[in-house]
């Protein structure tokens, strides 16, 4: 794809999205050093032995916009799983069945953990509540009815429990004052399960919890109109050509521009106070540059169908999942026209006034920009560059075009909510994935994986991530434990 990246060129932009500042930052940045050496190495034969490939085209997330120190990626970094999230689970899910089979595994649903076993300073097992069976339908809360209790020991246990997206109460308590106020209204982008439980009762068992300030939440939210889970929201990964609009009808800033900054546009539209945001935009946009997050809203990804992907993708129109949101979603508004566009808005803007003069102004001037092969709006410069890259150009960034041309519509307006999703912060782990206590000693018996463990370390991110390698430190995280744990005993 004519991309040269580098073991490098990834630790320069790792390290600059990360402005590690702590003294708990260490072991973080300790396995960052480590993930990136891993990733730069031996993981993708390590994945292909297990059968596990990619999507040919490489994706370009977290742009940056700053200077080459800064955050963002230099270059495309987003490796989409071929079968989406069912096709990385595969085989390790295949492997946890054959260890059922041969009786080497229990599998325990419905067991809620509510204590961590500590026997002389020593984490030996987990006891909790048996919930009863329960067959909620799609969307609705299963129940809480507890009908026993159980224990299980053993001589390592591990915490995968995730962190704290799915409680708002907690996401709002632990929101830092440099990200401005947090929202009163959210969506959750993760399963209502995930609600920080396991983090408290593994400190009470003797764990460290740090850097629990540390978040990662979208703000390109839209709800979902056909929920797995309460408050379930969906997140737009967007291409870089839509127009960004606050509340009020304020253009947002350079070089807040679909997806170049996650936490910057957070930050900025969280000191505004308001809880929305809007995208401005057309049909030739949405049908090249909207995918969806989730394997569902990815059929032909998850489903492994190059004929659906070459119809979805490469086809006329926008995907199916995305023109079924356009049509049955409560944050789209469509529209032949800019002032039936804007009443649209109006409808929708939670009572704020709307400067709609100001929206057109905004929109004509951005479109005369596109009369030459140059210009001085960096969002235009920046989608013209990115075309430069072959799969932005094939798949993902539409032709520059007046977004007012009728030949281009019709208007497109989405109402763009906060999307609670990862906790960057977490149980502190050494290099071996073990949990440190308040003194820097290890909990004889306790590990931690993944999001519980801020993806390695209690902060392998520090404050900013560059996308695309959240799933790849819970493998990493994942293996490492494993084969500490398998290696002591």
């Amino acid at each position: 794809m004519g991309v040269h990246d580098g073991l490098d060129l990834a630790r320069q932009d790792w390290f600059g999205s990360a402005e590690w500042d702590r003294d708990e930052d260490a072991w973080g940045r300790a396995w960052a050093e480590a993930y990136l050496t891993f990733a730069a190495t031996e993981k993708r034969a390590w994945l292909r032995e297990r059968g596990v490939t990619f999507f040919p085209v490489v994706g370009w997330a977290e742009r940056g916009g700053y200077t080459a120190s800064g955050h963002g990626n230099s270059v495309p970094r987003f490796h989409i799983t071929w079968g989406t999230g069912p096709g990385i689970l595969e085989p390790f899910i295949d492997a946890v069945r054959a260890g059922v089979e041969a009786g080497r595994v229990e599998l325990r649903f419905r067991h809620r953990v509510d204590e961590l076993v500590v026997e002389a300073g020593a984490v030996v097992g987990a006891r909790g509540a048996v919930l009863a069976d329960d067959d909620a339908e799609r969307g609705a809360a299963s129940s809480r009815d507890v009908v026993g209790d159980f224990e299980v020991r053993g001589a390592a246990v591990v915490v995968a429990s995730g962190g704290i997206g799915g409680n708002h109460e907690l996401v709002r308590a632990a929101w830092p004052d440099w990200l401005g106020t947090p929202p009163e209204k959210m969506l959750s982008g993760v399963p209502a399960h995930v609600d920080g439980r396991m983090l408290g009762i593994s400190e009470t068992a003797g764990a460290r919890l740090v850097n629990g300030d540390r978040m990662w939440h979208y703000v390109e939210g839209i709800e979902n109109y056909a929920p797995v889970w309460e408050q379930h929201g969906i997140r737009i990964l967007p291409g870089p050509s839509s127009m960004w609009f606050d509340a009020t009808g304020a253009r947002l800033p350079v070089p807040l521009f679909p997806g170049f900054d996650t936490l910057g546009t957070l930050q900025y539209l969280r000191e505004l106070g308001h809880d929305h945001s809007w995208f401005v935009l057309d049909q030739a946009i949405i049908e090249k540059e909207f995918a969806l997050s989730g394997s569902e809203q990815n059929p032909d990804l998850t489903g492994k169908s190059v004929r659906e992907l070459l119809r979805q993708r490469l086809g006329r129109g926008a995907t199916e999942p995305v023109e079924a949101f356009k049509e049955k979603g409560p944050d789209f508004v469509v529209a032949d026209t800019l002032d039936d566009l804007l009443a649209g808005m109006r409808e929708r803007n939670d009572g704020i006034e709307l400067d709609g003069t100001r929206i057109a102004v905004e929109l004509g001037a951005r479109d005369r920009e596109l009369a030459n092969p140059f210009a001085k709006d960096l969002q235009v410069v920046a989608l013209r560059g990115a075309r430069r890259y072959l799969g932005d150009k094939l798949i993902r960034v539409a032709k520059p075009h007046r977004i007012l041309d009728p030949k281009r519509g019709p208007l497109i307006a989405v109402k763009l909510h906060v999307l609670t999703r990862k906790s960057l912060g977490g149980i502190q782990t050494d290099l071996s994935a073990r949990a440190l206590a308040a003194d820097g000693a290890p909990v004889p018996g306790l590990y931690a994986v993944g999001e519980a463990a801020g993806f390695g370390g209690g902060g392998i991110h520090g404050y900013r991530a560059l996308e695309g390698t959240f799933l790849g430190a819970c493998l990493f995280t994942g293996r490492t434990a494993g084969r500490a744990i398998a290696a002591a005993l």
